[in-house]
C-alpha cells in the first residue's frame, strides 16, 4: 500500500488580512501563483469570485510531458479570514486534501498551507513522490512563495522553509 504524504510551509506577508483573504480565496487568482509550465487554466464556468463550502472548481493541468489533466476540487470547510479546505474529488491524487490558514500576526499575516496526499499505483505511486512527485511540489510551493512575496511584498528576514513527511 503506498503512503500519504504531508507537506508544510509557512509564510509571513506584510499585509492586512482582508487583502491576503481577498486574494487567496478568489478561484481567479490561483493562475497568478501557479508556474506557468504547467498550464494551470481554471475551466469551471459556474464556481464564483469568493469561496464557500460545497464550491467545486475544476482546472487542467500539464504536470508531465504538457499532457493536460484534468482537476476537480471541493472546497469543503470556510472560516472566512481564518481557513478554508480543498479536497480533490477527481484528479491526479488518489488523496489530496489542502489546508489554507491565515492567522492575524503583529506586522502582516502568517499563512499556513498544510498538504496530504497519496498517489495512486501502490508502491510505484512511492516511487514516483521520491523521484519526481515530492521535487515537483516543492517547486510549486516556491514559485508561490515568490509570487505572494512580489504580490505583497517581503517580510523582513524572512526564510522560506517547506517540511515534507
Amino acid at each position: 500500500m503506498s503512503k500519504v504524504y504531508s507537506l508544510k510551509t509557512v509564510q509571513r506577508i506584510p499585509a492586512d488580512i482582508k487583502d491576503v483573504w481577498d486574494f487567496f480565496s478568489n478561484p481567479k487568482n490561483l493562475k497568478d501563483i501557479t508556474p506557468d509550465h504547467l498550464g494551470f487554466k481554471v475551466i469551471s464556468k459556474h464556481h464564483g469570485d469568493t469561496m464557500y463550502a460545497g464550491q467545486i472548481i475544476e482546472y487542467t493541468v500539464k504536470p508531465i510531458l504538457n499532457i493536460p489533466l484534468y482537476w476537480m476540487t471541493e472546497i469543503t470547510q470556510v472560516v472566512n479570514e481564518k481557513y478554508f479546505i480543498d479536497e480533490q474529488r477527481y484528479g491526479p491524487y488518489r488523496l489530496w486534501h489542502h489546508q489554507h490558514h491565515f492567522k492575524l500576526i503583529d506586522g502582516g499575516v502568517e499563512m499556513t498551507d498544510i498538504v496530504h496526499y497519496k498517489i495512486p499505483f501502490w508502491f510505484l505511486g512511492d516511487i514516483a513522490n521520491t523521484l519526481f512527485v515530492k521535487n515537483q511540489l516543492k517547486k510549486i510551493f516556491v514559485h508561490r512563495y515568490v509570487a505572494v512575496m512580489e504580490r505583497f511584498g517581503n517580510w523582513p528576514k524572512e526564510e522560506f522553509a517547506i517540511a515534507f513527511n
